[in-house]
């Protein structure tokens, strides 16, 4: 396991004692599970952002459903009849 030493503002410090002491659980494990999270949320957010990039590219391509093939698709949601989205057999 690594060390990295962080400055802190006095504001955040206070907080973090805080929230460490009613957790009882130490500062270091406080600041690895929000890291954790944080590392998570990031990557989250890039998938999020190359699934952006890859719609885009797809309707540059002209890999585009029509607007009443995504409501027909969208009306069989939650029913027997549901189908695959439009155009995910290109």
């Amino acid at each position: 396991m690594g060390v990295t030493t962080v400055r802190l503002q006095a504001e955040i410090e206070q907080q973090l004692e805080a929230i460490a002491s009613r957790l009882h659980r130490s500062k270091g494990w406080v600041i690895n599970e929000a890291l954790s999270d944080y590392i998570k949320k990031q990557a989250l957010e890039q998938a999020r952002w190359q699934q952006t990039l890859d719609a885009m590219a797809s309707a540059a391509q002209g890999k585009v459903a029509e607007a009443s093939e995504v409501h027909e698709w969208l009306s069989r949601w939650g029913t027997d009849n549901e189908q695959d989205a439009p155009g995910s057999g290109r």
